[in-house]
């Protein structure tokens, strides 16, 4: 088993400089190379007309205001819950003024650079410029290095950037390639002809279709492959949803083929989903392929009726985000999104996932592959937040055909078999706070944290997955498009539960409610109730525990299945229309007006109740009725379960 390549943390911020006279009047911005990577001797200059590509960040307005407003938002009982910013009103509370992007802007142009992209919330402008006009501008050098844990060069900063003071920027990205994203997906191709689909029978671990993958069995004996309507079998049985109006987005550090996106949907009878590529910097096809068309397929196979997929390509992740959080290409706003590449973050990509959350959009992204998470060495340019929900992986059984979910445990290959990446990674993030939605729960069997955060939060599927993808050879042969893969990988998991969500935000449309958003605050609650067994799939069974005999390192901790919350696959998988209706009861409190006179009545602001019991009846445990407008009614009713009622403008009177 291969170890994991070591991550280095931390910015650079104690390098000594020899400054001239007017350092005083200069600012210094973070930067992504680590320290120890900054004692590195340069090799060489970049060439002076090389051209870079960069991100420039400026920090939003009133963050205190900011966050107090986010925890209201995702807050049951307060009256701001699920009342979404649009990302116009983002901006205009929080964004960065008008001025002060102005003044950025033309601090670039001054010292030769291209504006290349600008954004309405004003967080970040995109810039392309030459090496001796980055140098300048930022005062630094850039040269090569020679990386300290991989067998490559990469390109830096001999020095922390800094700009002219006074100026709101507080990074820029795109000076190195110390770290570079990768997709977490791993493929294997098979013969198709090899492929085809099952004869029904009484098989104890059956996806739709069957291969012998290098004349031997792939699971456990059965030789099944997961694909067509098994996910929705599994995790969606009991719902006719499909997505219908929803739009997903996939962050992609890749482009795709999309003939063999066409091959998936034909070759499973699924619809054709209109797929909007966001170009936020071109990509050539190249092996990330494999993971861009993976993500595209395991949505549309989850959720075939979404209105279309927004495929976000690009290289540089600040743009990519806020393109996300705040389009500029006329593509309508994802409200759920997933990523399955392990990134390096910095402070404008907290930024955008707190004001995704701030605009009711869920993000998902894949835990990891390595087994349990033992601190930064154990995961490669890996970024973690608490404002994104972590999707660990299982190995999936089933019943017959595909027909029903059977069992799962977490998924686990032994070292040496299959591939060098092994298992869901799970485990405590030391340097994230723990989020208030992990407050509270008992942490005793799973060994989680009381003080950290804790992930990943859910699970899905993680192995024998078929896929399609372009082939492209590292020997400057021809790509071969078309090629089916076995696929393994969380990065499987995080695009399934991007398709679930839209599935429940189809329903919770459909109801007048609001986008579920955010997703990790609901589904604790929910993991915490009584009726925990009913809405997710509990996994008891296995671990992500790891050992490398080559230098005899492994997990510290052995992190086990355990009932109820786990460091290996969180609150589990999902139970189908049951965890749709819990999770759509959490879209928003119930609306009560005595006064109102309208026919439609959906306990929302724009179509409430008319009466209490009528609230009382809808109201999800714990839940928030809001009683607006005053007024009295006659009624008698027995409220058998805990919820919070609250009058709003004006007392109200129920007689009995």
């Amino acid at each position: 088993m291969r170890k994991p390549s070591k991550l280095l943390t931390g910015f650079v911020l104690s390098v000594l400089l020899t400054l001239s006279a007017k350092a005083e009047d200069r600012e210094f911005l973070s930067t992504q190379v680590p320290e120890r990577a900054a004692q590195l001797p340069m090799l060489n200059r970049l060439p002076v007309t090389n051209h870079l590509e960069l991100a420039i960040g400026l920090p939003f307005r009133d963050t205190n205001a900011l966050y107090a407003l986010l925890r209201q938002v995702y807050d049951r009982r307060s009256p701001n819950f699920h009342r979404y910013l649009t990302p116009e009103q983002f901006a205009q509370r929080f964004g960065p003024t008008e001025e002060d992007y102005q003044r950025v802007i033309n601090y670039a142009k001054a010292n030769g650079l291209a504006v290349t992209r600008t954004f309405g919330n004003h967080a970040v402008v995109g810039v392309d410029g030459q090496v001796c006009d980055i140098e300048r501008m930022f005062h630094v050098h850039l040269g090569y290095y020679q990386h300290p844990t991989e067998n490559r060069k990469f390109y830096g900063p001999d020095a922390p950037p800094s700009v002219e003071a006074g100026l709101k920027i507080i990074n820029v990205s795109g000076l190195d390639n110390y770290f570079i994203p990768h997709p977490d997906s791993h493929l294997t191709p098979i013969d198709e002809n090899k492929i085809h689909r099952r004869s029904k029978g009484p098989v104890p671990a059956g996806g739709t279709y069957t291969s012998v993958p290098n004349g031997g069995s792939f699971v456990n004996g059965t030789n099944a492959l997961y694909g067509k309507t098994d996910y929705r079998m599994a995790y969606a049985y009991g719902s006719s949803l499909k997505g219908d109006g929803q739009v997903v987005g996939l962050y992609e550090q890749a482009s795709y083929n999309s003939s063999d996106i066409y091959k998936y949907e034909t070759n499973d009878d699924l619809p054709l989903v209109t797929l909007d590529n966001v170009v936020v910097e071109s990509m050539a096809l190249n092996g990330g392929n494999g993971e861009c068309a993976l993500d595209i397929e395991m949505v549309i196979a989850m959720a075939p009726g979404v209105r279309q997929v927004n495929v976000y390509e690009g290289n540089n992740t600040d743009l990519i985000m806020n393109e996300i959080a705040s389009p500029t290409q006329g593509e309508p706003r994802p409200n759920q999104i997933s990523s399955s590449w392990g990134i390096n973050g910095d402070s404008i990509i907290e930024g955008d996932l707190a004001e995704m959350a701030l605009q009711g959009q869920s993000y998902f992204t894949a835990s990891g592959d390595y087994g349990a998470f033992i601190g930064p060495d154990t995961q490669s340019s890996q970024y973690f937040s608490s404002y994104m929900t972590y999707v660990g992986g299982t190995q999936l059984f089933m019943n017959g055909e595909g027909e029903s979910w059977s069992n799962e445990i977490v998924w686990h290959d032994p070292p040496g078999t299959n591939f060098n990446f092994f298992a869901s990674t799970g485990g405590i993030l030391s340097d994230v706070p723990i989020p208030e939605y992990q407050g509270g729960l008992s942490m005793t069997l799973s060994q989680a944290s009381t003080k950290y955060r804790n992930f990943p939060d859910v699970a899905m599927v993680a192995r024998d997955i078929l896929s399609i993808s372009t082939a492209v050879p590292t020997n400057g042969s021809p790509n071969v498009p078309g090629v089916v893969f076995i696929t393994v990988g969380t990065s499987a998991s995080s695009p399934l539960w991007a398709g679930f969500t839209a599935l429940v935000n189809q329903q919770a449309a459909a109801q007048g409610l609001a986008p579920v958003g955010f997703l990790s605050p609901a589904l604790y609650e929910i993991g915490q109730e009584q009726s925990y067994s009913t809405n997710f799939h509990d996994i008891t069974s296995g671990n992500n525990s790891w050992f490398d005999s080559s230098d005899d390192t492994g997990s510290t901790n052995r992190y086990d299945a355990v009932p109820g919350y786990d460091l290996c696959t969180g609150w589990g998988t999902p139970a189908g229309q049951n965890l749709i209706n819990a999770l759509v009861g959490f879209a928003g409190p119930i609306i009560v007006d005595f006064n109102y006179t309208g026919s439609t009545q959906h306990g929302t602001l724009l179509y409430p109740f008319k009466t209490l019991g009528q609230g009382a009846n809808a109201v999800s445990p714990g839940g928030t009725i809001f009683i607006i407008d005053g007024g009295s009614s006659s009624e008698t009713l027995t409220i058998s379960s805990p919820m919070t009622i609250t009058a709003q403008n004006g007392a109200a009177t129920v007689d009995q």
